[in-house]
């Protein structure tokens, strides 16, 4: 396939799990994509079809996955570089950014797009109710791409601020002490009745929401499918009821 002007790079977020959570826009993107590039299971969830070539890689090659994508749609390919949640959320499109500057003059001519999806936290917070109904951040609690001094600065400020907190990626199987750590920390600054939410696999058959104090919290509460939300000082559950959700308003 040749003709530069031809080719582009749509990095698409393909939701939480469940394909009705696929918007239209990443659909239409998928059925005109020439390639799809991604991590394996991301590049799975993509039915395959005839005039479509997957390119799956292992994680931890960000870089290599963006930059073998912009070199194909160089040469005129149609190619969808696939996240889940949204790829601006700890996803892709940073990587195909930092690739596309740091990469040749001719690859700043392609026309890059970032398609949005539902991210995780925001999926998890739905099944809740509405955890996140006021101000929050969220922060990543993987330490492979940065030291764990700056996580733990991060969650101490976040919680002085009386954020609500969406945790991404709390507990691996290679870093198991980090989230025992991150609740040591909140148990510190705390009070032992703030929500926790842990919801695991959203929108997947396998889902769980389990909302439990800050005191009754455990590690092995949470993986890497689960998504962590910690509530402000003013979050609450309405009783006898499920959901929990934090006011609009904070009094003066």
């Amino acid at each position: 396939m040749t003709g530069a002007a031809a080719g582009w790079v749509k990095i698409v977020g393909l939701g939480p799990g469940a394909d009705s959570l696929v918007t239209p826009e990443a659909q239409a993107v998928l059925a005109e994509a020439t390639d799809v590039v991604g991590y394996i299971p991301y590049v799975a969830r993509v039915a395959d079809r005839p005039g479509l070539t997957k390119h799956a890689s292992d994680n931890r090659v960000e870089i290599d996955r963006s930059q073998h994508a912009l070199s194909m749609a160089a040469e005129g390919h149609r190619v969808a570089v696939v996240s889940s949640g949204d790829p601006g959320v700890f996803a892709m499109a940073s990587a195909v950014f930092e690739a596309l500057e740091d990469g040749p003059d001719a690859w700043k001519a392609l026309q890059i797009e970032v398609v949005p999806g539902i991210t995780a936290s925001l999926a998890a917070a739905a099944r809740a109710g509405a955890p996140l109904g006021h101000d929050f951040c969220t922060i990543n609690l993987s330490d492979n791409l940065k030291p764990w001094a700056l996580i733990e600065k991060r969650l101490r400020l976040a919680v002085e601020a009386d954020f609500a907190m969406a945790f991404y990626n709390p507990r691996s199987k290679s870093r198991p002490e980090g989230f025992a750590r991150v609740l040591d920390l909140l148990r510190e600054t705390c009070e032992p009745g703030r929500l926790m939410i842990f919801a695991r696999a959203v929108s997947a058959p396998d889902e769980t929401l389990n909302v439990v104090p800050l005191s009754d919290a455990t590690p092995d509460m949470a993986d890497m499918r689960t998504m962590v939300i910690v509530g402000s000082s003013l979050t609450r559950r309405i009783a006898g009821t499920p959901h929990v959700y934090t006011p609009r308003f904070v009094a003066e």
